[in-house]
């Protein structure tokens, strides 16, 4: 395949950002979207040029650093798959791929399709855990009795990597479903009861300090994640919310 491709280049976060076109001949059909992308980057170093910078590591859609925004969609047009599972079978001969950032107020841009999702890692820091004291006699978590529809809603919830792509799909950059996400792994255990008033307070606090906006309404965020996070944590949060803040 032949490709024409709008890369968005940005040399740091401070330096002003432009679309790029390069065209890319001898794609095949099996290549993943990241490896169209080496073949781009090594065509470029052969030329001297400055290789197009973008963020990988797993290449197995678990650690969701790959996320790109392509041809207006986070992850491309397929479904369920983050950008390294994106095959480019999904392309046709002589198609025009427009690849950009994730473009949000909390995800600024490092360098071209690299931002910076630690705003993630500080809500995460805020509340998304359980305190134990280990140094005492404690329990052990597999001999306490869980529900199995609530332990595999929970799972659910915490197959979340994270990868920002509801942010990108909704029109406010908000990041309710990430948020709602890891509340909920934690709200639906009864490990995570016992702080569940403090979570939820700081997780949400936190979200809102860091930039993102209000929630939609629209299901963008659902449709978007590679790992079909469901709208339902979002309700499940809120819940969690207003029962905090009448607790006081």
């Amino acid at each position: 395949m032949k490709l024409y491709l709008k890369i968005w280049r940005q040399k740091d976060a401070s330096s002003p950002g432009k679309i790029v076109d390069y065209t890319l001949d001898g794609v095949e059909g099996d290549m993943s979207f990241l490896e169209m992308l080496d073949i781009l980057n090594e065509e470029l170093v052969s030329k001297g040029e400055e290789p197009v910078e973008f963020d990988h590591d797993c290449r197995e859609g678990i650690c969701g650093t790959c996320s790109l925004q392509i041809n207006g969609e986070p992850h491309g047009p397929d479904r369920l798959v983050t950008t390294c599972q994106l095959h480019m079978r999904k392309f046709n001969d002589g198609d025009t791929i427009v690849i950009e950032p994730f473009k949000a107020k909390a995800f600024p841009v490092i360098k071209d399709l690299i931002v910076d999702r630690s705003a993630f890692d500080r809500i995460q820091q805020a509340g998304g855990y359980i305190s134990v004291n280990t140094s005492g006699n404690t329990v052990d978590a597999n001999a306490i009795p869980i529900n199995k529809h609530d332990a595999d809603t929970a799972m659910d919830a915490a197959t979340c990597i994270g990868c920002g792509a509801c942010v990108a799909a909704c029109k406010n950059a908000s990041a309710m479903l990430f948020t709602s996400a890891k509340v909920s792994q934690f709200a639906l255990l009864p490990q995570g009861r016992i702080e569940a008033v403090e979570r939820v307070q700081n997780m949400v606090r936190q979200m809102d300090l860091e930039g993102f906006g209000n929630c939609t309404n629209t299901g963008a965020c659902e449709v978007e994640c590679p790992k079909g996070i469901s709208l339902t944590n979002i309700a499940r949060m809120n819940r969690e919310y207003l029962s905090a803040s009448l607790k006081g």
